[in-house]
């Protein structure tokens, strides 16, 4: 069965506190204007915790397509908004590491983006849950959450993935490992860990982690970094950002629909990119949960 072609008339909601929002919001309203688009209202917005009540009074208002411009906090947040209405959500990469437009194979320059949401097609995928709070492509326990939550605002914006580096190596002196238990319902594992990520797509700090992971599978996929090492995890970053043969040597992964994750100690859980959550937690999967524009060349996400 053919898909129905995306709306031609959309609301444009960016996120003006991103590292790019504020300077690309008035190009991108012309040129999604100049692509055919009929934008039926336009909102820059520099709060970000009032991004969620825009795009709900934009759901509300009757918008066929709410395109949303951000970092993947940005559209982790905003999405629920979009859980059960009759509304497509479109990407505007214009965060840090963009890993939800990477997984859907979207350009993360904003011409490339534009085109896709003027001429790409939808699809419907999954959305991963934390204990009922809907995120679009990833979460992680460990180090990750330490710097999301310490990290400054301007080093992100000004230096992005080499800022988030830099930053990651003052916070790895002082983090330890954690007695990670991740239950399915039917085992109960038990194992040293240094970090945990929870896994809807494939792609996490703008960092291929996971050959397995897929917005259409209908699971999700928890990835482990095994052991007490923070050698190991160091190494297992650089074989899984170079893409090396054994990018996977140091990880156990797991699949299914729902997990309990309990930590000892309790740790922070960082959500696509925002620290919003605290172990224990259950994870588990929303499957074919909302429709989203990609482009028409797209592979199986």
């Amino acid at each position: 069965m053919t898909p129905a072609p995306l709306p031609r008339a959309a609301a444009l909601i960016v996120n003006a506190h991103s590292r790019s929002g504020r300077d690309l919001f008035v190009e991108a309203k012309a040129k999604l204007e100049a692509a055919g688009m009929t934008l039926t209202e336009a909102h820059a917005v520099e709060d970000p915790n009032a991004l969620a009540e825009t795009v709900r009074r934009a759901v509300a208002n009757g918008a066929p397509m709410v395109i949303v411009g951000g970092g993947d906090g940005t559209l982790s947040g905003t999405i629920d908004e979009l859980i059960g209405q009759h509304c497509v959500f479109a990407v505007l990469p214009l965060g840090t590491a963009n890993s939800f437009a990477r997984t859907l194979e979207l350009p993360l320059d904003l011409d490339g983006a534009i085109a896709v949401i003027a001429g790409g097609r939808r699809r419907r995928v999954d959305l991963g849950m934390i204990d009922g709070d809907y995120f679009v492509n990833g979460a992680s326990i460990g180090l990750p959450a330490l710097i999301g939550q310490t990290v400054p605002h301007a080093l992100k914006r000004y230096l992005g993935r080499v800022g988030y580096l830099l930053w990651a190596l003052r916070c790895s002196i002082r983090f330890r490992a954690f007695r990670l238990m991740i239950d399915d319902g039917i085992v109960e594992r038990r194992m040293w860990s240094t970090e945990v990520r929870i896994l809807n797509g494939c792609y996490h700090g703008g960092v291929e982690l996971s050959d397995t992971a897929n917005l259409e599978s209908g699971e999700i996929v928890i990835q482990a970094v095994v052991g007490r090492s923070r050698a190991r995890l160091a190494a297992d970053w650089y074989a899984k950002f170079f893409r090396l043969r054994d990018r996977q040597a140091h990880t156990r992964e797991f699949r299914g629909c729902t997990f309990r994750i309990e930590t000892t100690p309790r740790m922070k859980i960082s959500i696509d990119g925002e620290v919003l959550a605290k172990t224990p937690v259950v994870a588990k999967i929303a499957a074919q949960a909302v429709e989203i524009a990609v482009p028409r060349g797209a592979a199986s996400v």
